[in-house]
């Protein structure tokens, strides 16, 4: 039987649309800034400049909660220098997106070499309406925080692969599930270690002052974030169906991966191994794929019963102190672990049972084949260690939020507009400090007293974080895994740059941040709860 292959989208050039025209303007003007590369070097000499001039002004800052001033520490002081030449290998080793990036890829690059990922989606999708798909994107990317910041490794090529393998153009798949990824980042349907975190720093705070109004919990603010999760989800789709994938279209955005592979293949490839899937989806699976996907589902399978048997049995090693799992333990620190084995063990057996994997120097070649894809994002991220370090001991991170809490006080918010300000404030913030954890520490020891005194919840205030703490980060380069979304969209456009991927986030940013916030609305007017036992205003 002969091969059949989906139908593919044109890339033919039609005439713009008014939103075409802006967000050409947008990109063209992004594609203007330096090369990433140049671009961290160039913000890290300011920042370094900027620390240098406050820290010679004496400027300090007054974080809620502690009992001495933090001052600015300037880059150009022999303590600053100090820093930099003594921790210059320490901050690119231990950028924790390196770590987390690496890692996964060399699972998932497995996965994707010996075939087994375009094997299983055209298994699960084969028969699945096209017009379903991005609002199964969307469902799957808002949620996708339930990984952590592996849902922006995860997420974007599997969905390019899912979208190419129905007909549709792969870099919608991309962009939508990195937008949807990123911009609902602080929800799901599921709890997830985020939800830990936040609760407990909250409550870190709140136990401070001497009303600290309803205890806040991982499920504190559950029905906010699973009404959310499903808004949001349909959303996403819909920009991914409606203006995403037909802005690619007309502006002819190419659909097809350019071929930069010319290495040797390994002993077991053959022109039907699925050395490339994402360039050659079959419309059918082999007699070896199937028998490599059943191998790979008995493996993952036994690979989970390791880990429940790991997890569940009493004295774990993935417990914390007092036996349990939340907010933190050795379990919900492992997620990087967990997913690398989740693509790497199945794929090696989808590997040996396919006969893509004749040997076993057939692995680590493949592994690094992935990895090949990967360079100019390790390059990147020396530089991107070296500035998000030099920002935190700076101690900027810590004025700028104390500095725009002061600015909402002064110009005497109240009420439900200081909610809004509040939010407002957060996705400025969250543009230059994008580690939600970070900006939520600094954040909540400012405004969860503040808002105290104006009688509303602290798991309300955490909840409005959620709304401003997401929406923006899709779009400022500031994201590290915006640099990795670059390096996918490249093997499309290798011409593309950080204005390319920009303008493609564009249209996720305004009407989620519009939708959430009007969520947002709604519990407030209505008074509704957050979660079990969470409200929003205090107890009279």
């Amino acid at each position: 039987m002969p091969e059949q292959h989906p139908p593919q989208p044109t890339a033919t050039a039609a005439a713009p649309t008014r939103l075409d025209r802006v967000l050409n303007g947008i990109e063209r003007a992004g594609n203007k800034l330096p090369e990433p590369f140049i671009l961290f070097v160039l913000l890290t000499l300011v920042v370094a400049m900027v620390s240098t001039a406050m820290a010679a002004a004496g400027v300090s800052v007054t974080v809620p909660g502690e009992d001495e001033p933090t001052a600015i520490r300037g880059a150009f002081t022999g303590e600053g220098l100090r820093f930099l030449f003594t921790g210059l290998a320490a901050n690119f080793i231990g950028f924790p997106p390196l770590q987390t990036v690496v890692t996964i890829m060399l699972g998932v690059g497995l996965a994707e070499r010996t075939g087994m990922l375009a094997a299983l989606i055209r298994l699960a999708f084969g028969n699945a309406r096209r017009s379903v798909l991005p609002y199964a994107l969307g469902f799957v990317g808002v949620s996708g925080s339930v990984m952590a910041d592996s849902a922006f490794i995860i997420i974007p090529p599997l969905a390019a692969i899912v979208f190419r393998a129905a007909g549709r153009h792969p870099v919608a798949g991309l962009i939508g599930g990195f937008a949807a990824a990123g911009a609902g980042y602080s929800t799901s349907l599921l709890v997830t270690s985020l939800d830990a975190l936040f609760a407990g720093i909250t409550t870190s705070v709140a136990q401070t002052l001497p009303d600290a109004g309803t205890a806040v919990t991982p499920v504190s603010n559950y029905l906010f974030n699973a009404v959310s999760a499903v808004a949001l989800s349909l959303l996403a789709g819909f920009i991914i169906d409606k203006v995403v994938e037909p802005g690619l279209v007309r502006a002819g955005f190419p659909d097809q991966e350019v071929d930069r592979d010319d290495e040797p293949a390994p002993s077991g490839d053959s022109g039907d191994s699925g050395d490339e899937p994402h360039t050659a989806v079959r419309a059918e699976l082999t007699d070896a794929e199937r028998r490599g996907l059943r191998w790979a589902g008995a493996a993952f399978v036994a690979l989970l019963a390791a880990v429940l048997v790991l997890v569940l049995v009493p004295g774990s090693p993935l417990r914390n102190d007092t036996g349990g799992y939340l907010p933190e333990s050795p379990l919900l620190d492992s997620v990087t672990t967990l997913v690398f084995l989740a693509f790497f063990v199945p794929a090696l057996a989808h590997g040996i049972a396919a006969g893509v994997i004749r040997r076993s120097a057939d692995v680590p070649l493949l592994m690094g084949r992935a990895l090949a894809d990967l360079a100019g994002f390790i390059v990147l991220a020396f530089i991107l260690g070296q500035f998000i370090a030099l920002f935190s001991w700076t101690n900027l991170g810590a004025w700028m939020a104390v500095t725009g809490a002061q600015f909402l006080q002064g110009i005497g918010l109240t009420g439900y507009p200081a909610i809004l300000g509040f939010v407002v404030l957060a996705s400025l913030l969250n543009l230059f400090i994008v580690s939600g954890s970070s900006l939520w520490t600094l954040m909540a020891s400012v405004f969860v007293p503040l808002f105290l005194l104006l009688g509303y919840e602290p798991g309300f205030i955490q909840a409005a974080f959620r709304v401003g703490d997401s929406a923006t980060q899709i779009m400022t380069p500031l994201n590290p895994y915006m640099i990795v979304l670059l390096t996918f969209v490249r093997r499309y456009q290798p011409s593309a740059g950080l204005g390319t991927v920009i303008a493609k986030m564009v249209p996720f940013v305004v009407p989620f941040w519009i939708c959430w916030a009007l969520i947002l609305t709604v519990f407030f007017a209505f008074d509704l709860p957050l979660g079990p036992g969470q409200g929003i205003h205090l107890a009279p």
